[in-house]
């Protein structure tokens, strides 16, 4: 069990005492003003002190390397601040002895109305995203609570900072072959300080998984019958090894999306028309490109949906236009 923890002493103790049941835990405190690390320790995890705040995915980077250091097979992510049930861990464990190679999820999409409406909608439009780069239908983009055997995590170059982490692992292992499997946990929000943001996180997501699909789509547009386009130290490895540079790709990726989902639908027109199987993982999930292309040109739209649906929520209306919105043009793609 491993736990990325930033200013988390009011739960860490409990969560650490809870999962100890199950499995030996490592905590990394990332930075935190707090006493988290001291209580993580007297709660009888292993504690990694980072000692500037450096966000989630580099805590998760030094405690998968820790994990592999200490030769285990695979580790369970939980978060620090109670939002995950630790007494779920032996479900994690039993599909793994089921399933092997392949990275198990917790998916809180059976308690959808206990998730905050805001943080729903963001998770929805990610998502959607996300299962195109990862090949196959993301239950749940979002859920920290996930298991990965650290093979899989060994053949990753992880690049990403903050929670883009995540959703690198999801697509880069997707993206090269790996089943990604969902279980049923809980969805818990109450009296929890999560220091996910859901606009300026699922932004900065956004922005990264946009430049992995350009990457993606480029190399399925000219490479005939080829779904997964990630290998460790390839092309999307290459482009994220300067930090500048690929920043400012992020930011690129936003401004070109919208014309790049235009012109890669001509393209798969064309290979309707001339009998060429390019954007193959497209194709071969049944998915017509034109709908991508207009999800994409829609994301324009949701802040002013947004807007709108704030503004009849005063006069206590029923009808939820931003939720129709996001499920008639981000819908689950399986």
């Amino acid at each position: 069990m491993v736990i990325p923890a930033y200013n988390a002493s009011d739960t860490i103790e409990t969560v650490v005492k809870r999962a100890l049941k199950f499995c030996p835990v490592i905590v990394a405190d990332d930075g935190s003003d707090d006493d988290t690390a001291v209580r993580a320790r007297q709660a009888g995890a292993d504690v990694i002190r980072i000692q500037k705040n450096s966000g989630k995915g580099n805590a998760l980077k030094l405690l998968f390397k820790r994990a592999m250091q200490q030769q285990y097979d695979a580790v369970i992510t939980l978060d620090a601040d109670g939002q995950h049930d630790p007494d779920e861990i032996p479900k994690f464990l039993k599909e793994y002895e089921r399933s092997g190679d392949c990275i198990i999820a917790g998916s809180r999409m059976r308690y959808r109305s206990l998730i905050p409406e805001k943080r729903y909608n963001a998770m929805r439009i990610a998502g959607f995203y996300i299962s195109l780069a990862s090949n196959q239908f993301v239950e749940d983009s979002q859920c920290g609570f996930r298991l990965y055997p650290l093979k899989i995590i060994e053949r990753l170059n992880l690049f990403t900072e903050g929670y883009m982490t995540e959703s690198e692992i999801y697509m880069k292992a997707g993206d090269s072959g790996h089943i990604i499997k969902f279980i049923p946990i809980k969805a818990i929000y109450d009296n929890n300080k999560s220091h996910f943001h859901p606009v300026k996180d699922i932004a900065m997501i956004t922005s990264f998984v946009m430049l992995y699909l350009i990457i993606k789509w480029t190399i399925e547009i000219f490479c005939i019958k080829k779904s997964y386009t990630y290998n460790k130290d390839g092309l999307h490895d290459l482009i994220a090894r300067n930090k500048i540079v690929f920043i400012f790709l992020n930011i690129l990726a936003v401004l070109a999306s919208i014309p790049f989902s235009f012109v890669s639908l001509v393209f798969f027109l064309m290979g309707d028309i001339f009998k060429i199987e390019n954007l193959y993982s497209i194709r071969k999930r049944g998915i017509h490109f034109s709908k991508i292309t207009i999800a994409t040109f829609m994301l324009l739209l949701v802040l002013p949906f947004a807007i709108i649906n704030k503004v009849l929520t005063i006069f206590s209306t029923k009808l939820n236009l931003l939720k129709v919105f996001i499920e008639t043009f981000y819908p689950e793609i399986n």
